[in-house]
């Protein structure tokens, strides 16, 4: 009896687990339906171009004519390409530039906008509405402000006797101008710092305050330290976006990339040998040259992040 009573409770057993396993079989299957339009998508729009790429940077193809194979002679040219070095020094530079003065102004705002005043939300609001702007009106404004003779920016450096520089008209101030471009727009950013301060602990203020610790000394130890992640992942964005500035450069310069090729980026050589040269295996191994310099730039940061990163709840 205690037999049977056994083989009937491993039967059952058996039973729930094949009714399980055709139940999590089935919901299997419409999860795999329902995700299909996605795959189906990454797999069309992500995958074959990216490894397709790969492909005709070694091929002369320029979307008409047969594809051709070439081997190495793509990147042999680009070598030896001027423009090409032109424009991975004016990107290098711009990034060098750009990126600190990103992060110390992001950082500054933060710290403004977290002061408890009245008005706060207001304040936060009108340094984050720029961002919503788009990029091509960006730049047809600057362009008005930035003007040599009739800008307002020069207008007011008159007013304090400073003759103020052409601007975008020189290959000196040309890179600068961006630069401050750049900024006007950092609110995403700012609002990040922001999130970051909001989640520092304030017993470790109070416990300052009771050491007698100053504003600047509370901002060198506590606030900078504990907010270094939120730096490490802005520091990241920002570089990979700093080098493959595109929009805002394309949009001033209409693509030519003057003055005198101060303002030939990257990513903008890349878009004229694709699409305006029609040499589109030349820049997929521009492409993946790009790829490989904001990599290893990348890791480089990553490794340095383990001396000056730091999480609260590390011991």
């Amino acid at each position: 009896m205690l037999q049977n009573m056994s083989r009937d409770i491993h039967n059952t057993r058996q039973k729930k687990k094949i009714c399980k396993g055709s139940i999590e079989k089935h919901q299997r299957k419409y999860g795999y339906i329902f995700a299909l339009p996605w795959i189906i998508g990454i797999l069309l729009f992500y995958a074959y171009p990216l490894l397709s790429s790969i492909y005709y940077s070694f091929t002369n193809y320029n979307v008409i004519s047969k594809v051709s194979w070439t081997g190495l002679e793509n990147y042999e040219g680009l070598l030896k390409d001027p423009v090409f070095w032109t424009s991975i020094t004016n990107t290098i530079v711009y990034a060098l530039m750009s990126v600190p003065t990103s992060v110390l102004m992001g950082i500054s705002l933060a710290l403004l906008l977290n002061i408890p005043i009245k008005a706060q939300g207001i304040f936060r609001t009108i340094f984050f509405l720029p961002t919503l702007v788009p990029v091509v009106a960006t730049s047809i404004i600057w362009q008005w402000l930035l003007n040599p003779q009739f800008g307002i920016v020069n207008f007011v450096l008159s007013k304090v006797g400073i003759a103020g520089p052409p601007w975008l008209g020189s290959p000196y101030w040309s890179k600068p101008s961006l630069v401050l471009m750049a900024q006007w727009a950092i609110g995403n950013m700012v609002i990040i710092y922001l999130a970051g301060l909001q989640d520092i602990s304030q017993d470790y203020y109070e416990a300052a305050d009771l050491d007698g610790a100053n504003w600047f000394q509370k901002a060198m130890c506590i606030t900078l330290p504990l907010l270094s992640p939120v730096i490490f992942f802005n520091m990241i964005m920002s570089i990979i976006n700093t080098l493959q500035v595109f929009t805002l450069p394309y949009t001033l310069t209409y693509g030519t990339g003057n003055p005198a090729n101060s303002l030939m980026f990257y990513s903008m050589y890349l878009y004229n040998n694709a699409f305006a040269y029609m040499k589109m295996g030349y820049a997929s191994a521009m492409a993946w040259i790009l790829f490989i310099i904001i990599i290893t730039i990348t890791l480089f940061v990553f490794r340095s992040s383990t001396k000056w990163v730091f999480y609260q709840d590390e011991n």
